[in-house]
């Protein structure tokens, strides 16, 4: 499985952007916005492929595992450089994202506001699919 990230519109708080999963529109995105040097918090992983595996372990797994019953782990992103414990998750707004990427069925683009919508049917959607192709033993990659 590939999934591409598109980054559509930076506003200097966040980046609003659409998720595609083997060349096929599947959500939203909402992420930090660029900063160079990295801003602990407040900075979007950097541009490159990624490949996704499950961390069973942290706050976040246990979190998950309570709220969906059908969770085997986090969508963790591996190897993003100066970044650690990048994951995909649920979240609207700017401050729920941390470096991580947020997904959602609808967007809001105000400048200064911009949000997600939608968020927990979005990543129900595409955990179902990723945890299907991670148990017909795909590497699930995201660029």
């Amino acid at each position: 499985m590939v999934i591409q990230v598109l980054r559509l519109q930076d506003d200097g708080k966040s980046t609003i952007g659409t998720m595609h999963v083997n060349g096929t529109f599947e959500c939203f995105t909402l992420e930090d916005t660029f900063n160079e040097p990295k801003i602990a918090g407040e900075t979007r992983i950097p541009a490159g492929t990624y490949v996704i595996k499950l961390r069973t372990e942290g706050g976040m797994h246990a979190k998950y595992s309570a709220k969906y019953e059908d969770h085997e782990g986090m969508l963790w992103l591996q190897n993003v450089d100066n970044f650690e414990w990048v994951y995909i998750h649920t979240g609207n707004k700017e401050k729920h994202t941390e470096g991580c990427l947020l997904v959602g069925e609808g967007c809001i683009g105000r400048e200064g506001h911009q949000s997600i919508t939608g968020s927990v049917r979005a990543y129900s959607k595409l955990y179902k699919a990723v945890i299907e192709s991670l148990h017909m033993g795909e590497v699930i990659t995201i660029q």
